[in-house]
């Protein structure tokens, strides 16, 4: 995950295209560093026989990047002649490798100690703000990271659906980690 972020940095740099602004507001790059940062820190707390302490964490780095796997999927993978990333490996890394490997992951090494739901599905606040931010950021520079957020291309009804729906995706998800949690 890393290293398709480094990479996508240093080829669009190369290129002369590369925007920090814009390429730090899709919420796949978000996640992706949050994700490896997340599993930087377990492997230490892992070593250190404290990896519960990150346990809520992990939770919300899986929710996250298997929104990003879905949506990226379900919304996204169909559109013709797009170019998702300046480097074809990378798109595979970023939306379909990490996914499956962090939800692997998870599913290996579930917390030890089972996780509230009620405590964690405050997470859901990061998507539901990184949404307001893309549509207020898009209104003042007219970029929008995704189609599906871009109201020029979606009206705003067919915007809160899709949010809707991914937010809805993220509570089953959230639900789904805190249930896996605890094992015996």
């Amino acid at each position: 995950g890393f290293s398709a972020v480094v990479t996508e940095i240093a080829t669009l740099t190369t290129k002369g295209i590369f925007n920090p602004a814009n390429f730090f507001s899709y919420f796949t790059i978000e996640t992706n560093i949050f994700v490896v940062v997340v599993l930087l820190i377990s492997a230490v707390l892992t070593a250190a026989k404290k990896n519960d302490k990150i346990a809520a964490l992990r939770s919300a780095a899986t929710v996250f990047i298997v929104i990003v796997g879905i949506g990226f999927a379900v919304l996204l993978s169909g559109i013709k002649d797009a170019a998702f990333t300046a480097v074809p490996w990378d798109n595979i890394v970023l939306h379909y490798i990490m996914p499956v490997a962090v939800l692997v992951d998870y599913l290996i090494d579930r917390p030890r100690h089972k996780l509230s739901f009620k405590r964690n599905v405050p997470w859901l606040l990061v998507p539901v703000v990184y949404t307001a931010y893309s549509l207020v950021r898009g209104s003042f520079v007219g970029w929008y990271p995704y189609p599906f957020l871009n109201p020029t291309v979606q009206s705003y009804t067919s915007i809160f659906v899709t949010v809707f729906g991914l937010l809805l995706l993220g509570l089953a998800l959230t639900w789904l980690t805190c249930k896996l949690s605890g094992k015996k």
